[in-house]
């Protein structure tokens, strides 16, 4: 032990002046009485410091693992509202096989090609002025005040074969901003089902949105008129299924009026142009 520290000493001389100092005041601390307070007060302190660096380290060394769990999670939702999420469902293997995932410009609705879409966050995107885009008061309908340039989206495919474009979309409710998963049909209309992962609202009404009965009333709704418009909307009271214009509607929430309008909020505003009409529109003219 001598001779460790001695070539220590040897190397770094400031760090052995340092290392002798604190022995001797921990020396001078741990031979005072139990019932003095400079004793007490010093060796919580030092319990502290101790808690604190193993949390600090704790938090490090966990943090590769929470960003894998965060984007497992995030792969599970996306497999959800695509329908193939089964149990006992290798949700990475699942993904690879099955999802590509693409970034979009939102104004042009063309695919950008130099951005890593495995590291791409987009909710931290929307947070950064440098690539985000703040959003007109009058045109804020979701009330989400600012959204990122590019957006990721999912594409389903099987055999080469396009089967769902999945749509992330965001907007406030009564209580908190959703977050959640918009699955549309290869024609770029037909909803195949919606997943709102992410919301606080008021369990037992507004936060039926992950109800799976209620979820299941989207699909085979319509999103665009045939004026080109977005029509899909949440009504009160039910859908009136002998009406026309019933593929434009979905049940709106029982008793949680305020997060039934967010939710038609978000849809508008994400299928419009300030969202994804663009993209989508180039998707029904290309095929």
């Amino acid at each position: 032990m001598l001779n460790a520290e001695k070539k220590t000493c040897k190397y770094n001389e400031q760090l052995c002046k340092y290392y002798e100092q604190f022995r001797v005041y921990a020396d001078r601390i741990l031979a005072l009485s139990n019932d003095s307070l400079e004793k007490t007060v010093n060796v919580a302190l030092a319990l502290c410091l101790v808690c604190a660096v193993l949390v600090s380290l704790a938090t490090v060394a966990l943090r590769p693992l929470q960003g894998y769990n965060k984007a497992l999670d995030m792969k599970k939702n996306i497999l959800d509202v695509a329908g193939l999420l089964e149990e006992g469902t290798d949700i990475d293997q699942a993904f690879a096989e099955r999802i590509e995932s693409k970034i979009v410009d939102l104004k042009t609705g063309d695919y950008v090609d130099n951005i890593n879409v495995d590291e791409y966050d987009q909710r931290k995107a929307a947070k950064d002025p440098a690539q985000n885009e703040l959003i007109p008061v009058e045109k804020d309908i979701a009330s989400i005040r600012q959204k990122a340039k590019y957006t990721k989206v999912f594409l389903v495919k099987n055999g080469g074969q396009l089967q769902s474009i999945i749509l992330p979309i965001n907007g406030y409710g009564l209580w908190s901003t959703m977050y959640g998963f918009l699955a549309l049909e290869p024609d770029a209309q037909t909803v195949q089902s919606i997943n709102l992962y992410d919301q606080g609202e008021t369990p037992g009404l507004g936060g039926e949105v992950v109800n799976p009965n209620w979820r299941a009333l989207w699909k085979g709704k319509k999103v665009y008129s045939d004026k080109g418009e977005v029509a899909l909307t949440l009504v009160k009271g039910g859908v009136d299924s002998s009406r026309p214009d019933s593929v434009y509607k979905v049940d709106g929430l029982a008793g949680a009026t305020l997060t039934s309008r967010g939710v038609s909020n978000l849809i508008q505003y994400w299928m419009g142009t300030e969202g994804f009409a663009t993209y989508l529109n180039k998707i029904r003219t290309n095929g």
